[in-house]
């Protein structure tokens, strides 16, 4: 395993910090990093982003195997794909950030209005409903950001998938 306790410290320290800004309530979301060629670790299934301990993440390989004794979030196929889809991302972030849920909800395209908005984020991919935790999801999210030219996807009525090269990254990009 090529994740450190200093890795999975900052992906803890992003749960806490996505829930302190309301990007997401409670126990929604879930939070990835790339373990080489040997899968991902990913938020355990039921965790509170704004308690996470380093035990609360399952190691995984792509294909949903455990590697451990913590069951994964239901998102993880989300994750994996992606990772699969794009061999230059190291961490993703889903979480459910409401005003970006009920603009697209209502129909509204999503601006950037500021130059953070414009320099993190650029363009933004977007998919429409599917059932948490559904290979649709995964696949449709994955497919919107295979190409490179998209680091967020907003799943329809669920949630935004952000990506990076680092979890700092793909979290500055979730905020913006």
């Amino acid at each position: 395993m090529t994740i450190s306790h200093q890795d999975l410290d900052a992906l803890c320290r992003v749960g806490a910090s996505a829930v302190a800004t309301g990007l997401v309530i409670g126990s929604g979301g879930n939070l990835s990093l790339r373990d080489g060629d040997n899968g991902l670790v990913v938020t355990g299934k039921g965790t509170w982003l704004d308690s996470l301990t380093p035990d609360q993440f399952a190691h995984i390989s792509y294909e949903g195997d455990s590697q451990g004794d913590v069951t994964p979030s239901s998102e993880w196929r989300l994750h994996a794909r992606v990772y699969q889809a794009r061999k230059d991302v190291q961490a993703v972030v889903h979480i459910h950030p409401q005003f970006t849920l009920l603009l697209t909800a209502l129909g509204h395209k999503i601006r950037f209005i500021t130059q953070d908005h414009a320099f993190y984020v650029g363009s933004y991919g977007q998919t429409k409903y599917w059932t948490n935790g559904s290979d649709e999801l995964a696949d449709t999210a994955a497919e919107q950001l295979s190409s490179g030219e998209h680091n967020v996807v907003v799943m329809g009525h669920h949630g935004i998938c952000a990506v990076g090269d680092s979890i700092q990254a793909a979290y500055r990009r979730a905020l913006n």
